[in-house]
C-alpha cells in the first residue's frame, strides 16, 4: 500500500507527508511542472504541463489497496477502477455508490456555467477543514496499516 496524492492543488500536503511519515507509509506526489515542491521522504513525480498529465500518471501507479488523495471526480473514479480508497482534500470518501452522482452534477455544474457563464466562488479553506481531514486521513491510514 502506499498513498498518492494529486499534488498540483492540494492543500492538505503538508498533513499528508506528516501522517505517512508517522505511519511509515509510501507517499508519491504528482505535480506538474508549474509547482515546486520538494520532499526527502516523499517521491516527486514532476510531469510536464498539460491537460491531465499529472491524472495519468497518478492513475498509471496506482494499485488496488492504495490511498489515492484528489478533489478530481474523474481521477477519483479511475482510482476506484483500480480499487483504490479515494479521499478528497476535505475527508470525504469518494465510493462506487457517490461517484456516479458526482459525475453527473460535475457533467450539469459545466453545462450551466457554459450556457450561463456562471461560476460560483469556493469558500477559504479554515483551520477546521483541516482538522477534519486530518483526523478522517489519519483514521483511513490507520486502518490499511492494520490489515497489512
Amino acid at each position: 500500500m502506499k498513498i498518492l496524492v494529486d499534488a498540483d492543488a492540494c492543500p492538505v500536503k503538508d498533513i499528508i507527508l506528516k501522517v505517512a511519515k508517522e505511519y511509515k507509509v509510501a507517499l508519491v506526489m504528482i505535480k506538474d511542472i508549474c509547482h515546486e515542491l520538494y520532499d526527502d521522504y516523499a517521491k516527486i513525480i514532476t510531469v510536464d504541463k498539460g491537460r491531465d498529465m499529472a491524472d495519468l500518471v497518478l492513475i498509471n501507479n496506482t494499485k488496488e489497496d492504495d490511498i489515492v488523495v484528489t478533489q478530481d471526480y474523474g481521477v477519483a473514479a479511475l482510482a476506484l477502477a483500480r480499487k483504490a480508497v479515494v479521499i478528497n482534500q476535505n475527508g470525504w470518501l469518494y465510493t462506487n455508490e457517490n461517484i456516479d452522482d458526482l459525475l453527473s452534477r460535475r457533467h450539469m455544474n459545466q453545462e450551466m456555467r457554459r450556457k450561463h457563464k456562471k461560476y460560483t466562488k469556493i469558500a477559504k479553506r479554515t483551520k477546521e477543514d483541516n482538522i477534519k481531514f486530518e483526523r478522517k486521513f489519519r483514521e483511513l491510514v490507520i486502518n490499511k496499516v492494520k490489515k497489512e
